[in-house]
């Protein structure tokens, strides 16, 4: 078996469960995993002979990616941002519409050294992580209700932003006891947000598969975190001081407007690459 065989078959077998451009994109992340590939080495050796000992490692993770396992959790990684981060069923996995908050934070805020932020819900730690390394000399706190995810953070920030400090928090019910009143520069969240109703609109990969409590709020009170973020940011944001959110795009001029009466200029409503709207920014008065 070569590399370019060992991709065609994976892609092939793979197309009982994802469509053709994802099926290739899947083949080629799995087969530049095990061979430890770059993409331009993956194509330069494309007719290089595949070692036994990977050989016999693909029948299982195939087995796991006909399951609709995510390939990230399948392979324990995931790229976000520039950086390789270790992902579980714990965790989220990131996606590319976060990695626009890093720099939409980061070209806010760039050149001013010593910035305190708080990440609510970190999950795999790729905001934190992510911003922390943008802006230098930043002081980090990263919170998350869940011991399994903090766990992943921790190590992920080991790797890249020792310094990024976690604690476990349920965000709905307290403040984090490491961060004092009125001191932050930057809130900055990717809360749950996905409506119970929009269940039907979501692959089963995601829901079989990611965490169910960092992504759905109930159909009656969507805005559940956003409301909380609120009073988070007017209690900890110093004046003058930002919240940053992934936003829900159906619900975007609703979630503004919780900040306008709540401590804040009127927020901004901020598209993705896309064109949707998936962001808010306000400004603590």
């Amino acid at each position: 078996m070569t590399t370019q065989q060992l991709t065609t078959d994976l892609a092939a077998a793979l197309l009982a469960v994802y469509p053709e451009p994802e099926a290739q994109a899947v083949a080629t992340l799995v087969a530049e995993y095990l061979l430890g590939l770059s993409p331009l080495q993956r194509r330069m050796q494309a007719q290089a002979p595949v070692p036994g000992p990977v050989q016999a490692q693909l029948p299982a993770l195939q087995a796991r990616l006909l399951a609709h396992e995510p390939v990230q959790y399948v392979l324990g990684t995931a790229h976000f941002a520039g950086l390789e981060l270790e992902v579980t069923p714990a965790t989220l996995i990131p996606r590319p519409e976060t990695e626009e908050l890093v720099q939409l934070v980061a070209r806010a805020h760039a050149g001013r050294p010593g910035l305190r932020l708080l990440d609510v819900g970190t999950g795999s730690g790729c905001l934190a992580i992510a911003i922390a390394m943008e802006l230098a000399n930043s002081q980090v706190v990263a919170v998350d209700i869940s011991p399994g995810a903090l766990a992943v953070a921790r190590r992920n920030a080991a790797r890249y932003a020792p310094a990024v400090a976690f604690e476990q928090v349920d965000i709905l019910q307290a403040l984090p006891a490491g961060v004092a009143p009125g001191s932050l520069d930057i809130v900055v969240s990717n809360p749950p947000y996905v409506r119970e109703s929009e269940r039907a609109l979501m692959r089963a990969n995601v829901l079989a598969w990611e965490p169910a409590t960092a992504l759905f709020v109930p159909d009656n009170d969507p805005l559940l975190f956003y409301r909380r973020l609120a009073e988070v940011g007017r209690a900890l944001l110093r004046p003058g001081g930002s919240i940053w959110l992934e936003i829900n795009e159906e619900l975007g001029p609703e979630t503004a407007a919780l900040f306008a009466a709540t401590a804040f200029e009127p927020a901004a409503v901020l598209n993705d690459f896309l064109g949707r709207p998936r962001f808010v920014r306000a400004v603590r008065r």
